[in-house]
């Protein structure tokens, strides 16, 4: 028993034109991502503001209100940027901080998590406390060498 319908070339449905969308649509595609940001998040922050304002303290409305007047600021001086003009002599002090900052996250949460086991559980051995919390350890350790791995990344680009 067969249940697909058999397709013959008589049967085969004649190609059919499909409407185009508004031109409205044609907009979104040409938005930068910063452009996409900006607008996205003021439709959010918008939304979220004339729902909060009237459930506020006066006090308390005011500022956000003009908090959002500096991020609307903000925000349109950010979609002005052009990403493709930024060089990537211009990215390099950013990966060199953000390789240093996962570095440092990776050790630091590493220290704080052997002060924890130290402190809160005395009675655990080492073996114990890695058995314990080898997921933590793995983490924190990998954390720690994607942070090397940027900085040894961004030593070896050639220069211009």
């Amino acid at each position: 028993m067969d249940f697909e319908p058999e397709v013959t070339a008589t049967s085969m449905p004649e190609a059919t034109e499909f409407a185009e969308p508004p031109r409205s649509a044609f907009k979104a595609a040409t938005l930068t991502p910063l452009e996409l940001l900006r607008d996205t998040e003021g439709l959010l922050r918008r939304k979220t503001l004339a729902t909060l304002t009237p459930v506020l303290p006066p006090l308390v409305a005011t500022s956000l209100q003009d908090a959002s007047e500096v991020a609307d600021e903000s925000l349109n001086q950010l979609a002005e940027i052009d990403l493709d003009e930024i060089s990537d002599e211009e990215l390099k002090p950013a990966r060199i901080l953000i390789g240093l900052t996962f570095s440092g996250f990776g050790a630091l949460f590493l220290v704080l998590l052997l002060l924890y086991l130290y402190l809160l559980h005395p009675e655990l051995s080492p073996v114990q406390q890695v058995r314990e919390y080898w997921y933590e350890y793995i983490w924190f350790v990998c954390l720690g060498v994607a942070g090397m791995m940027m900085l040894g990344r961004e030593t070896m680009r050639p220069k211009n």
